[in-house]
């Protein structure tokens, strides 16, 4: 993070944030170093202003799509010296969310624990009923970029993580089956779930709110609206709360494997009718950092807090299989969990893991091991 709150008990920074002078030329602005950070306001909106006269927007949506983006991720991560990581937490306990707009009454998670993600409910839009390409007239994509792959009814649709990281989900139709797609670019999270929910057929919105670092979504129209928790797969408050997603088969590869093994799919269009740029990963810094953003608790040391993982989980367990288990002379393996047969494959070319095959009941998505973790700690780890 990029904006520093002070501390009392921390008088002499000034050497360990040097780091700050690495942001992005736009924004130097001289005020984000320590002995100034007070005037951290004025100088984001000046430099604000002066981008807007000079490229001449004046679209509310795209500037909350800005602020979000040059207040809270970085083109360039901060250290990750003790002082840098707990400013940051002070900066995310300091911007606390109103939560009024959700009924948090019936909460199963912490109240305190919510927190603001930078841009407000629906700041980041949720995209519905999309356009979709042919995969030979998407020639936005590169062979190496992720795609969050769906195969449904025999119908094959890929939804690549560069539009995903600026709208994180995608109400669908596949087939018969309401889907929303979904990713949080936080926990590099992926998972796919059936839109009829217990309490009906839902349409999810993004809250604006993190929980464990990881995107609570919301329904749009519940009666109050409800949270739900995408790692967790179930709602954490409102009507929703203690109410189950039911997770769908869904796999995160490159989209030159993903078309290679399902030439007739449909991929999602890159004129999704907002302005962003979809060339751009605002998240690339972080992916290259060890430091999280947001705190998540539990926390566990057995793999490294980024390391990516496919989580599988069953009514009585769960089990994280990370990528770095397997290996070219390791790419199949045959496992069960509570008695039920799982396969999981390897792709070297791809980096990537998926689950061949499953017994009915077996559900999984993928995650960085740290949100996996939080919400799963009974979970074991694949070696």
């Amino acid at each position: 993070m990029n904006v520093l709150v002070p501390s009392k008990d921390a008088p002499d920074r000034q050497a360990n944030h040097r780091c700050m002078a690495r942001v992005s030329a736009w924004r130097s602005i001289s005020v984000l170093t320590c002995p100034q950070v007070h005037h951290w306001r004025i100088a984001l909106l000046a430099s604000l202003v002066t981008l807007a006269v000079w490229r001449g927007y004046a679209d509310r949506e795209y500037w909350q799509a800005v602020v979000a983006e040059r207040t809270l991720i970085p083109e360039s991560w901060p250290c990750d010296c003790t002082a840098c990581v707990a400013d940051d937490v002070r900066f995310v306990a300091w911007r606390q969310p109103q939560d009024s707009q959700f009924d948090l009454s019936q909460a199963t998670i912490p109240r305190n624990e919510i927190r603001s993600g930078g841009p407000p409910k629906d700041g980041i839009p949720a995209l519905t009923s999309p356009k979709l390409l042919a995969a030979d007239a998407a020639t936005y994509l590169r062979d190496d970029d992720r795609v969050i792959g769906v195969v449904s009814g025999g119908e094959a649709r890929a939804y690549p993580l560069a539009i995903m990281n600026h709208h994180e989900v995608v109400n669908d139709q596949i087939g018969s089956m309401p889907v929303a797609v979904t990713y949080c670019p936080l926990c590099d999270s992926a998972a796919v779930f059936d839109r009829r929910t217990p309490l009906g057929e839902r349409e999810f919105g993004v809250s604006g709110l993190l929980y464990n670092s990881n995107v609570l979504m919301y329904d749009r129209g519940g009666k109050p609206e409800s949270l739900w928790a995408q790692v967790g797969a179930e709602g954490v408050s409102g009507p929703a709360a203690d109410k189950p997603l039911e997770a769908l088969p869904v796999e995160l590869t490159t989209w030159k494997d993903w078309r290679t093994r399902h030439p007739d799919t449909k991929v999602l269009s890159d004129k999704t009718g907002h302005r962003r740029d979809y060339r751009r990963n605002p998240y690339a810094s972080y992916f290259r950092s060890p430091s999280l953003m947001f705190p998540a608790k539990p926390a566990s040391d057995r793999l490294p807090a980024k390391a990516k993982v496919l989580g599988v989980w069953t009514d009585g367990a769960a089990r994280a299989y990370p990528a770095s288990a397997f290996h070219k002379r390791r790419t199949r393996v045959e496992d069960t969990l509570a008695g039920k047969r799982v396969v999981i494959e390897f792709n070297p070319q791809a980096d990537s893991l998926r689950v061949a095959e499953a017994e009915e009941g077996v559900r999984w998505m993928y995650s960085f091991w740290f949100a996996w973790y939080a919400f799963r700690p009974q979970t074991d780890v694949f070696k």
